[in-house]
């Protein structure tokens, strides 16, 4: 304002100044303010990225002479849209360049609208035409040449800063999405914090308390890491043969895979070949440590030692020497009456009468009762039928087995204490009479099993039994 009121004041001097004789100018001739044409004239509108102090209704100019004047100045985005309106008369090309220039040092600004200097013309700027950015610019302020010359002149970097602007150039031209998500990511990130922010401030809360613990604490992880230093060293001076040792080991390693490969078949042959070895030890149950244990004694029962007594063994044996039964026996071979037995047994299949002297009468003889007739309780009674053997056999309580004696069904489980019949045949020692025919693996529960003890117990028979050995168990 002061540059114009400053040219104001020097017009009119200059006006008072004439002399009287001359004539003022008409005022039709003179310019109309800012440049604008005195008719009818076309629009064009220039964007530009700054346009300074640049106000509406100042010049618009094509080589130094003013064509119109600036109609309006807008904002769009972060650009500057200045409308133009230039005389009508006034022909310029289709690719015209737009610049923000200064009259003078401290001069006003103004348009000036020219021919493109690197390219050919062609076409005709028409009314509502745009020049866009790529072809408008703007002038050097006198604000940043000073600043420029203050850098210079202070030793500033501007070459250093031309080289990186270059270079930042170089390495962005062409990138302009990856930059544009980069920075749409960042944003992303920075907003993450900004809501995490109050985790961050206790994250770093607690890594100073850890920080503040370690430094009380310093000797103590001192003096450990001190402690460490002769566990090092040893180990810096074994390195050699501990290198050896692993590479050892490697090689161990590679031998013994190659002789697992080259074993395989014998061993899965011999693993083969060891199965039934198992299974007939896992038949055998318990019966092996029960041998075992028996070996330590032969030819008599583990228990023995209860009875010996320096050098003999005590013996106790029950004899019947009734005479009555005696002579009944030698008439006929009946039954003697029951006894207190210390073994249960099965009662046996029915026996002919005995042979020898004379044949039994049916009346007894003179002075002597009648004899009762034999039991028929034959052996089948008491066991299952071996054809279709039941899971689970429980004899009858009239076959006098003890209670609880069981048969199980072929490949049963043996119990505890219980007895395997592989071969079908039951032995001695058992509530069953020695050579009953079972079916091969029958399981005998342990109650059918009779202890050992270190007594020999008789049996309950007649004379004929005596005579054939029956009563020997």
């Amino acid at each position: 304002m002061s540059v114009r009121l400053l040219r104001l004041l020097t017009g009119a001097l200059a006006v008072a100044l004439l002399p009287a004789g001359c004539g003022l100018p008409e005022v039709a001739d003179l310019p109309l303010p800012g440049g604008k044409p005195a008719g009818d004239g076309y629009t064009v509108t220039a964007e530009f990225t700054d346009v300074l102090d640049l106000v509406p209704q100042a010049a618009v100019k094509v080589d130094d002479v003013t064509v119109g004047s600036v109609e309006k100045i807008s904002l769009s985005g972060w650009h500057a849209r200045v409308r133009l309106r230039i005389d009508r008369g006034v022909r310029l090309p289709a690719n015209a360049t737009a610049a923000v220039r200064q009259s003078s040092l401290l001069g006003e600004k103004y348009v000036t609208v020219a021919r493109p200097p690197t390219e050919p013309a062609r076409g005709q700027l028409a009314d509502g035409d745009l020049i866009p950015l790529s072809r408008t610019t703007r002038g050097t302020e006198v604000e940043e040449v000073l600043a420029a010359l203050g850098l210079l002149l202070n030793g500033g970097g501007l070459a250093q800063l031309r080289t990186i602007n270059q270079e930042l150039a170089k390495a962005l031209d062409g990138r302009e999405p990856v930059l544009r998500d980069t920075l749409q990511q960042l944003d992303t990130f920075i907003g993450g914090l900004d809501r995490q922010k109050t985790d961050i401030v206790r994250a770093i809360e607690a890594l100073d308390r850890l920080t503040g613990r370690l430094n009380r604490q310093r000797q103590v992880v001192g003096d450990a890491l001190d402690s460490l230093a002769p566990g090092l060293t040893v180990l810096a001076e074994q390195r050699e043969q501990l290198t050896k040792a692993l590479t050892a080991l490697g090689e161990l390693g590679k031998v013994g895979t190659r002789v697992v490969n080259r074993s395989r078949q014998d061993t899965v042959a011999s693993v083969r070949a060891l199965q039934p070895i198992l299974e007939q030890l896992a038949r055998a149950g318990d019966n092996l440590p029960k041998s075992l244990e028996f070996m330590l004694s032969y030819p008599f029962p583990p228990n023995v030692e209860g009875a010996i007594v320096g050098d003999f063994v005590n013996l106790a044996i029950t004899a019947d020497l009734d005479a009555a039964n005696i002579l009944s026996n030698l008439v006929a071979a009946a039954p003697a009456p029951a006894r207190p037995a210390t073994r249960p047994t099965v009662p046996a299949a029915p026996r002919p009468p005995a042979t020898g002297g004379s044949p039994a009468l049916p009346g007894g003889l003179p002075g002597l009762p009648a004899l009762p007739g034999l039991p028929e309780l034959p052996l089948t009674k008491c066991l299952p039928d071996l054809k279709n053997f039941p899971a689970t056999w429980t004899p009858p309580k009239e076959c006098g087995l003890p209670e609880g004696c069981l048969l199980l069904k072929p490949g049963s489980t043996v119990p505890i204490g219980g007895l395997l019949v592989p071969t079908g045949i039951v032995p001695a020692g058992t509530a069953f009479p020695a050579g009953t025919k079972l079916p091969p693996d029958t399981v005998l529960t342990a109650d059918c099993v009779l202890p050992l003890t270190g007594a020999i117990t008789g049996q309950i028979g007649g004379l004929t039994d005596i005579l054939g050995g029956g009563l020997i168990p």
